[in-house]
Parts: C-alpha cells; structure tokens; sequence
C-alpha cells in the first residue's frame, strides 16, 4: 500500500488483529513449531497495538515493524508513550531476522 493513501481499518479492527496474535503467541507450542514463531506473533500483537494508537490519533505511520521506530515517531507526533511500553522494542527482532531459517540463534 502507498504511504499516502490512508490506511485502511479501523482502531477497534486493529486492536483484534493485535488481540488474534497475542492469542496465538500465549497459546502452548505445538510440536513442530519453534519459539521464535510464537515470538514473531508477540511481536506482531505489538505492532498492531501500535499502529492502533496511530489510528486512533489519526496519524500515519510507516509500513516498518521496528517497534523503536514506530514508538519514536508516535512520541514524536505529541502521543505520550508509557516508559515500561519501551520494553517491547526488544521483540523487532523477531518480525525480522529470527523468522528466517539459519538468520539468528533459537529462541529457548
């Protein structure tokens, strides 16, 4: 999607998708699976959380899953960012580098 079109969906329809990961990354580990793809969907809950508030401000954010950025440009527009929801930017890495095979260590 262009980033000067409006982004489709409203608060409440992101805050579910949010809702959807977490469900999945709270969810046992089915054998097969690795931890870093239940992380991946902790990150993603956290991502559409974000990019939620953005919604809810009317602001545009960029297509970019890294939580730092993300939580910057959000302070940046005037929203206050609770101190210990700096926290989650340590997940970035796994919407990136820990979902390709071989491309960071195992989750454990």
């Amino acid at each position: 999607m262009p980033q000067d079109e409006p982004i489709p969906g409203s608060v409440l329809h992101w805050l579910a998708r949010a809702s959807g990961h977490l469900a999945l990354a709270q969810s046992p580990k089915p054998a097969g699976a690795y931890w870093e793809d239940l992380a991946f969907h902790t990150q993603q809950a956290a991502e559409l959380a974000i990019k939620a508030v953005y919604q809810h401000h009317d602001l545009v954010f960029r297509f970019t899953h890294n939580l730092e950025s993300l939580m910057t440009e959000l302070s940046q527009s005037g929203v206050a960012i609770p101190s210990q929801v700096y926290a989650a930017v340590k997940l970035t890495r796994y919407a990136t580098r820990a979902r390709y095979p071989g491309a960071a260590s195992h989750v454990r």
